[in-house]
């Protein structure tokens, strides 16, 4: 009997998964080795769907704009907008074109038709405003972070008023210029007029926590909710757009760990306010230090996950999502000397692992690290098998 054998159970369901786990985490993470594929976004759905209905789950969250999922999360709770409107408006890097995501939207709102607030399942986005490509301007949360303000509390507290924020702001394709992503002479993060806003940020979050007893007295809690996430949100997008001044070689590291930082601030916000599902490639979901190169340079960071199973501890749960092979994505049979050749040998499509008994059932023979042969897509490392409570393994990942 091998050591794959022994830690394998071919079953994928939410009671398996729970075996795996010494307490009922509140933020349940389910990484994936690369976006898109159907096979692993209906797997996630179905894993979702009984953790919602068995486990109490209220949130579901996904690597996506944590601005434009309140889109998806106004339409899944009350039935705003139609669910191509959802689709279309609510997810960013493309996300929304995918039918398992679809898929999960439509189950949700279905889900919650009907039930009182307290019991429906909610959407969130926990990603930035930001793509590969560019980052949004601040405009749209600092400037529903000062009108929440502006609503509610005496208008001498506000550090200025509107008017200066858009002044100070210009024009939006100045923050989006894509130019910016790779030469920092042409990104504004660094001009005088960000370094003020970047001090105007600070003093409305500061004003918003200050003035908390009265703001949650005159507002709903969902209102406040919100307000909390523009102010970290513009917070963190000022810091984005800084770092992609920076002339210097730790520029995109210091990019990479603003990203993964804003993502962590999110969860943990999510995890505040109750049991959350949380769906995301495995590199930031990850307790190791994430690595990689880009543009030839090597890149370290702790990643969202890290940050946050720090907050949490036993709190916090990661199930790393892994594949046998992806043939039209160019990633066939793994050697069988890797974490997933050692799996793809067992008889069946699916399993969960233990990744903890796997690592002891091979002792000093540690598995290889298996290369990827697209820059999509992301294997096991084998080294950080002990970050992991768990391994969702699917043998074939097929087009739909």
């Amino acid at each position: 009997m091998t050591a794959a054998t022994t830690a394998a159970v071919p079953v994928v369901d939410a009671s398996t998964v729970r075996t795996l786990l010494p307490v009922t985490p509140r933020l349940l993470a389910l990484g994936e080795p690369t976006h898109g594929e159907a096979d692993l976004l209906d797997l996630r759905n179905d894993l979702f769907r009984q953790l919602v209905e068995q486990e109490g789950y209220r949130t579901i969250a996904i690597e996506s704009d944590c601005l434009m999922g309140l889109v998806v999360d106004d339409h899944v709770t009350s039935g705003a907008g139609t669910l191509d409107e959802a689709m279309e408006r609510g997810f960013s890097h493309g996300w929304g074109a995918f039918p398992g995501n679809r898929e999960l939207v439509r189950w949700m709102r279905a889900y919650n038709d009907g039930r009182p607030a307290s019991e429906q399942v909610r959407f969130a986005g926990f990603d930035g405003p930001l793509e590969i490509t560019a980052a949004a301007s601040p405009r749209a949360a600092l400037t529903a972070l000062h009108g929440y303000l502006a609503a509610r509390v005496d208008p001498d507290l506000l550090p200025c008023p509107a008017e200066t924020l858009d002044r100070l702001l210009g024009a939006d394709a100045r923050w989006t210029d894509p130019a910016a992503m790779m030469d920092p002479s042409r990104s504004v993060g660094r001009t005088p007029e960000a370094d003020r806003l970047r001090l105007l940020a600070d003093d409305l979050v500061a004003l918003l926590d200050a003035q908390t007893p009265h703001v949650v007295a005159a507002s709903t809690r969902e209102e406040w909710d919100r307000a909390r996430l523009y102010g970290r949100t513009a917070v963190g997008l000022l810091r984005y757009h800084y770092w992609m001044a920076d002339p210097s070689p730790r520029r995109l590291a210091r990019l990479t760990s603003a990203r993964d930082s804003m993502m962590a601030a999110n969860l943990l916000a999510l995890a505040e306010r109750g049991p959350t599902l949380v769906s995301a490639h495995n590199g930031h979901l990850q307790r190791n230090r994430s690595t990689m190169r880009m543009g030839g340079t090597p890149l370290e960071w702790w990643s969202a996950g890290a940050i946050v199973s720090a907050h949490l501890g036993q709190g916090y749960a990661f199930l790393a999502t892994a594949v046998g092979t992806i043939r039209h994505q160019g990633v066939d049979t793994p050697p069988p000397d890797t974490v997933e050749g050692l799996l793809y040998a067992l008889p069946g499509d699916r399993y969960v692992v233990d990744p903890r008994r796997l690592a002891a059932g091979l002792g000093d023979a540690p598995p290889a690290a298996r290369v990827s042969p697209w820059y999509g897509y992301s294997p096991l490392d084998p080294e950080h098998l002990g970050g992991i409570d768990g391994i969702v393994f699917v043998k074939d990942a097929r087009r739909e």
